[in-house]
């Protein structure tokens, strides 16, 4: 195996998001994409990570490979990726570690131990939303940003061809009215009202590091899918469980 990142943001940008999410995590390397399909800890959010095959400037695989990591150390490298280097990946499948070189001015190379993980592999289960709205980044993260100062949780609503991000704290509360315009598309079958947690979003948000415009997908107290999209690149995307009000 020997895949070559010219555009080191791709994987390092994400896998910096799903760090945050998760710890430790399967990766499956085949003849079209990596693929990342994990739940947090809580099994509150799952994760969803494709990056494709075109993403790459060379893809050399010889058979399917299935291996684990610690997501975080995965990170700590990563990070030392400038925005001109080139990332390489390549498996030692005798000593069980995964090479990863960084090329720009200087070669440096690490070896990260793979790891034993006994959790079943995840299914990304079937879900229908009926209300879909697409939109720039930074309209949602500013949305969750200003709902983060009110409360822990926000309130997502469709209705009447508007989507409507609304919390309410102790002492204050808030509201934001997003319309149908050209650069907002809001598909919404019938009036949807839903609520998820705030410390969870803020941290699902910074996946607009990789895209311009952000897909959210909901329905009435039912999960909610948040998903970015570098076209012929990179899938990310997050289904996040509602908080649902004890009656």
């Amino acid at each position: 195996m020997k895949l070559t990142l010219a555009e080191p943001r791709f994987l390092k940008d994400s896998v910096g998001i799903i760090s945050d999410l998760v710890t430790d995590v399967r990766i499956k390397i085949d003849k079209d994409q990596i693929q990342i399909i994990a739940m947090d800890p809580a099994n509150v959010a799952m994760v969803v990570f494709r990056l494709l095959s075109s993403a790459f400037v060379e893809y050399s695989l010889d058979h399917e490979l299935n291996i684990a990591i610690n997501l975080d150390q995965f990170r700590q490298i990563l990070k030392r990726a400038k925005p001109s280097d080139t990332i390489v990946l390549e498996l030692d499948e005798e000593k069980n570690r995964l090479k990863i070189s960084l090329t720009g001015d200087t070669n440096r190379n690490f070896n990260l131990a793979l790891i034993d993980l006994e959790d079943r592999e995840q299914k990304i289960p079937d879900l229908k939303f009926p209300v879909k709205v697409q939109m720039p980044t930074f309209i949602f993260d500013e949305a969750i940003e200003d709902m983060d100062i009110i409360s822990d949780s926000v309130s997502l609503l469709a209705e009447d061809g508007k989507f409507i991000v609304e919390a309410s704290g102790n002492t204050s509360e808030g509201r934001i009215e997003i319309s149908n315009d050209e650069a907002v598309s809001i598909i919404a079958n019938e009036k949807t009202k839903a609520k998820y947690s705030l410390e969870y979003l803020k941290k699902i948000i910074k996946g607009s590091k990789l895209a311009d415009k952000v897909s959210v997908e909901f329905g009435q107290d039912y999960p909610l899918k948040i998903e970015y999209r570098v076209t012929d690149k990179l899938l990310l995307s997050t289904i996040l469980a509602p908080r649902v009000e004890n009656t």
